[in-house]
């Protein structure tokens, strides 16, 4: 940013794309690296966390940023490809300072961070915080609660002190629009007091969905941070193999009382789900396919396909079952591929287009053999049925993949490849 050029608040910088001096985008950043000084000095903003192609973190210095602008950040020279590591004399202008309850110097009245801006020292490559955007609580009779003000950081006190019970709503704002799996990666780099506060304050589907993405280790930390009450409700909003799959990894004793405080018809799904063998098509297996009755229409079909909540490999195919048309006990009579639903008149009856020729999946049936199958007949999902004929469940292609990576797979794709290194002379 050239000397002169406006401020920037900070929530307008998160998830904007970097480039470098070629026009070829590096990633997008995730977040601002800050260093308090003493006294009521501006903090000194040293660089950006960048996030690349491979989810690794970088840190980008501010002396290689040329330009703040249009939704862009421009970088001059080659970046360093080093993971990123948070020093202890650094703060996270995203993760650590939004949501703050600090301070007006002033009077001594307490407020809340919702953003901060950052400007660039003239003639230098330097950039400090010099502005803090605050929301005040309860005030006198002649101040509104609620009221909202852009105040000097000279004006505010308390950003050194520890802070425990720290708000997430403008954290979360300003990440809103990510996908599950990147949030799960903000969360991941985050202080494990901070994961847990911004776990606290996602809505229970929203974090159900995160859980899911997230490395084992802090799936059992946000739970155990939970109160039981809430934690049961999330396990409720997962898919149930992902709620197993948690459960198996959570103490014997957190988990029976997890269970114990789940809908009785969630419990026993998740309970039948841990009975099997973790790396079998039972164990694999979700029990909330789309399930029909032979006299539903092709209309209906596609309408239940519709769903958003469903994941593409789930809305491949339906399954036809005899009533009831529900797993565990309807009685299995073949699958209709999406493809099909889309060739027949809306009119049409699904019992009437059942593929009967692929034989569905035992429970017992090994991962190697699941992924065999998928494989030669080119599916992403398939039916897993019990020796009577019910339909127990649907395994899908992203469960297999789960089982197929290394168990650290995750860590991995947070932390990037093993083996990058600089790739230009310098480090931090």
């Amino acid at each position: 940013m050239a000397s002169g050029t406006p401020r920037v608040f900070v929530s307008h910088l998160a998830g904007v794309p970097v480039f470098d001096p070629n026009g070829d985008q590096v990633g997008r950043v995730r977040d601002l690296v800050a260093m308090l000084r003493l006294g009521n000095r501006p903090p000194r903003l040293v660089g950006l966390v960048v996030e690349v192609v491979s989810r690794r973190r970088i840190f980008v210095p501010m002396t290689r940023v040329t330009g703040v602008e249009s939704g862009q950040v421009i970088t001059t020279g080659v970046v360093n490809m080093r993971r990123f590591e948070q020093r202890a004399t650094e703060t996270l202008v995203l993760g650590e300072l939004l949501d703050r309850r600090v301070r007006l110097v002033e009077g001594g009245e307490e407020v809340t961070v919702l953003d901060v801006g950052i400007i660039q020292l003239p003639a230098r490559r330097d950039w400090e915080i010099d502005k803090v955007f605050v929301r005040r609580g309860k005030g006198g009779a002649l101040r509104r609660r609620g009221e909202a003000l852009t105040v000097d950081w000279s004006a505010v006190t308390g950003f050194s002190l520890e802070e425990h019970g720290q708000g997430a709503a403008n954290l979360l704002a300003t990440f809103e629009q990510l996908r599950p799996a990147d949030l799960a990666n903000v969360l991941h780099h985050l202080s494990a007091k901070r994961r847990v506060e911004v776990a606290s304050a996602l809505d229970d589907d929203r974090l159900a969905d995160i859980l899911e993405e997230l490395p084992e280790d802090d799936r059992v930390e946000i739970m155990g941070k939970l109160k039981e009450e809430r934690a049961a409700d999330v396990l409720e909003a997962m898919d149930p193999d992902d709620a197993a799959d948690l459960l198996s990894e959570l103490p014997e004793r957190h988990k029976d009382r997890l269970l114990a405080l789940m809908q009785p018809q969630e419990a026993a799904g998740v309970l039948r789900l841990m009975s099997y063998e973790e790396r079998t098509a039972g164990g694999l297996m979700t029990t909330d396919p789309i399930v029909l009755r032979p006299d539903a229409t092709v209309a209906h079909a596609l309408a239940r396909v519709r769903n958003s909540d469903l994941s593409p490999a789930l809305a491949a195919q339906v399954y036809v079952t005899r009533p009831p048309d529900e797993t565990p006990t309807g009685k299995f009579l073949g699958t209709v591929h999406f493809q099909r639903l889309l060739r027949d008149p809306p009119f049409t009856l699904v019992g009437s287009i059942v593929d009967k020729d692929l034989q569905p999946l035992r429970p017992e049936t090994p991962l190697t053999e699941v992924t065999s199958y998928l494989a030669t007949y080119n599916l992403v999902a398939a039916a897993v049925v019990d020796e009577s004929g019910s339909l127990l469940g649907a395994v899908t292609v992203d469960d297999v993949l789960d089982h197929l990576l290394p168990e650290d797979w995750r860590e991995t794709e947070f932390h990037g490849p093993a083996g990058i290194e600089n790739l230009s002379g310098g480090s931090r």
